[in-house]
């Protein structure tokens, strides 16, 4: 007898759709593998060649089977916050335990090579090249590569300060005129963008041999020069051929730098180097340093506690007397004040700044003062906490708004029928209950003003600085890491983020004691 059921279980084919987005998925995985991984290796970059190559096999065997469907939803979301969430933390607390910095980014050989190189001397005789500058970033930061044309023969060779010289293909490049003038993938710079880089491209150096390099020579033409410094691998040392003078390998303070014969360093070129705890020892033991970071700790305390405060009460005093039904035109009253926060930050930002200008800023010139607010620390501080309740207190109002909407209004009438005071009423009843919604907000929100690097550096870039020092009377802990990082003196991004690591840690110990606080609100209900 046959039977006419169907199978109790039957496989399910992909739609032509499903089919083409995941063969264009894993295709799209594939070319951006092979592309990426080459460029990774040339630069050594391997724990970015491992993300990658972990992200491309994962995505392979996720997706191109049936099976893993917790998996195909999961690894996004996971993707996405451990590159760029959890590997940044990670890196940062690398990097505190380093000397990363100016003249100290990259190995021991690259700051050799450099040394060496720019020692370059021109002779009578050296050869020349005309010379053009290619880059495969930006025409100001670069990185820059040099291609230069032979005169006598029209070879085109190429190299930057990391990489020898070396002869091009002539199909990647176009001539004209004996000029290299477009490269394949690369930006050529005109004569405008070369002489905005003038300084950089006159350190520029790229090796030829053991005693020679290429120096620009203007910014259209190269020469090859011959190398006064020598080194030699068997000792460690760096010798002058011109006077004879040895260079080792000394410390100084907590790296070692190449030094002459009484210890001082001999170069401007350091290497990446590990330092263990000595960028934290700076911050807790050094006077200065610590003094500094105690008071940007206090005013960051300040500037966030007292942002939230002003924001909330203002925001919450306007829900409460718009939330009032016997007021006419709410809505209208509700889209004014709404507006501050609709425009962008770093727009009312730089705008503020023009009004507290001396001498034609609109604050001065309605109220008929003369005061120097950015000049004077205490006036500064007092204008970052007035532009910042500006543009907080709307966000404060809609939250506020929204939580008295789900406050029964009964348990108002009910109070004042028990003979409770409109201000009774509101800070024993309302208050409480509005906090119970909002308290989780508030501690996200002074989180957020405790690194709050826009409202400081837009506003008063951190100043005024009375002391000189690196640090300005309203600098928070963040925008000092910034000045510490990328300051005039220097970037010194392993002390920046060792002080980093360390506000990390007080977010996150501040965060959990104010949840802890806010726990108490429960019981309200």
């Amino acid at each position: 007898m046959t039977s006419t059921h169907a199978p109790a279980h039957r496989t399910r084919s992909l739609s032509v759709p499903a089919m083409v987005t995941r063969i264009a998925v894993l295709g799209i995985t594939l070319a951006v593998t092979v592309f990426i991984a080459p460029v990774l290796i040339s630069q050594q970059s391997w724990m970015w060649l491992a993300v990658l190559l972990l992200s491309a096999v994962g995505i392979f065997v996720l997706y191109s089977t049936k099976r893993f469907v917790p998996g195909k939803y999961l690894f996004p979301g996971t993707f996405f916050l451990s590159v760029f969430l959890i590997l940044p933390i990670v890196l940062t607390i690398g990097y505190s335990f380093t000397n990363y910095g100016d003249g100290t980014r990259g190995t021991k050989e690259q700051a050799i090579g450099s040394i060496v190189a720019s020692s370059v001397q021109q002779s009578p005789d050296s050869p020349r090249y005309a010379m053009t500058v290619a880059t495969s970033g930006s025409p100001t930061e670069g990185p820059f590569e040099l291609y230069l044309v032979n005169p006598d023969d029209g070879t085109v060779y190429r190299g930057d300060a990391e990489t020898a010289l070396e002869q091009v293909d002539p199909g990647a490049v176009t001539v004209v005129e004996g000029r290299v003038t477009e490269v394949q993938g690369l930006t050529v710079l005109d004569a405008a963008q070369v002489n905005a880089i003038y300084n950089e491209l006159m350190e520029l150096a790229v090796p030829v041999d053991e005693s020679s390099a290429v120096r620009p020579l203007g910014v259209n033409q190269a020469f090859v020069g011959t190398t006064v410094l020598q080194y030699d691998e068997a000792t460690d040392t760096i010798t002058d051929t011109s006077t004879g003078e040895q260079y080792t390998v000394g410390e100084v303070g907590d790296s070692q730098y190449f030094v002459d014969s009484s210890g001082e360093r001999a170069f401007s070129q350091g290497w990446l180097q590990s330092v263990g705890l000595s960028n934290y020892e700076r911050l807790f033991t050094n006077s200065t340093v610590a003094g500094q970071f105690f008071s940007a700790f206090v005013w960051t305390l300040v500037f966030a506690a007292g942002s939230v405060l002003l924001t909330f009460a203002l925001g919450f005093a306007l829900a409460v007397i718009l939330n009032d039904q016997r007021l006419k035109g709410r809505r209208f009253y509700r889209s004014v004040l709404i507006m501050p926060y609709a425009i962008p930050g770093f727009i009312s930002l730089l705008v503020w700044s023009n009004f507290y200008n001396r001498d034609f800023g609109l604050i001065n010139e309605m109220l008929g003062l003369n005061l120097d607010w950015f000049g004077d620390p205490s006036l500064a501080k007092v204008a970052v906490l007035l532009t910042n309740l500006w543009m907080g207190f709307p966000y404060m109002f809609i939250v506020s708004t929204g939580a008295l909407q789900a406050i029964p209004d009964e348990l108002m009438e009910a109070a004042r029928m028990d003979g409770a005071s409109r201000f009774q009423s509101t800070s024993k009843i309302l208050l409480p209950l509005l906090l119970v919604a909002v308290a989780p907000l508030l501690v996200s929100s002074f989180a957020f003003n405790f690194n709050n690097f826009n409202a400081i550096e837009l506003l008063t870039e951190g100043g005024p600085f009375p002391d000189g020092s690196g640090r300005g009377a309203t600098d928070i802990l963040i925008s000092m890491v910034y000045r510490i990082a990328f300051g005039g003196s220097g970037a010194d991004f392993g002390f920046a983020s060792a002080v980093s690591v360390c506000l990390f840690v007080l977010t996150g110990v501040l965060a959990a004691i104010q949840f802890r606080f806010t726990n108490v609100l429960e019981d309200v209900n």
